[in-house]
């Protein structure tokens, strides 16, 4: 697959192509039918906010909405309909804030942990259909390094927070 040069020279060209098609697993990843998919074969009617919120619960036994936001990208308001939506589903609860106990912290629910286990495991099922080529070897490299670069754009994104905004 050929892409185009970026407009910095001095980025390389592996760089481009590891970017190139990060963006199109996301869109692929993310098209409306993949969801529409993945949620009928787990048994459940998740929109894809949702189900991403779900998600990031089950990676914390508990988080306030705006960590949540954050997390997501999305404000707070969208968190906060998200939430509703999904307590009225009995996917999460909100329980005080134990450092807090003015605020809340949205955890899941028995029901959420499940939701969130069946979408997982058919998610799972179909990415382990499609690497089914791939040797054990190749399959651990790539999981290898996939959680290597998840950790160095972690650590990435923590120091630009915290590195003092250019004048």
């Amino acid at each position: 697959m050929s892409t185009s040069s970026p407009a910095d020279p001095a980025v390389s060209p592996d760089v481009v192509e590891i970017e190139s098609t990060l963006t199109r697993i996301a869109y692929l990843s993310n098209r409306a039918r993949q969801h529409e998919r993945l949620m009928a074969l787990a048994g459940l009617s998740l929109d894809r906010a949702g189900a991403a919120l779900l998600r990031q619960l089950a990676e914390r036994e508990s988080m306030r909405p705006g960590e949540l936001a954050a997390r997501l990208s999305v404000e707070a308001s969208h968190v906060t309909r998200q939430v509703q939506h999904l307590e009225r589903s009995g996917f999460v609860t909100r329980v005080p804030d134990p450092d807090d106990r003015r605020a809340q912290r949205v955890q899941l629910t028995e029901a959420g942990r499940a939701a969130v286990r069946r979408v997982r495991a058919v998610s799972c099922q179909g990415m382990q259909a499609a690497l089914a080529d791939w040797s054990p070897e190749d399959l651990h490299r790539l999981a290898t390094l996939f959680r290597r670069m998840v950790d160095d754009f972690v650590s990435h994104g923590d120091e630009e927070a915290a590195a003092p905004p250019s004048a």
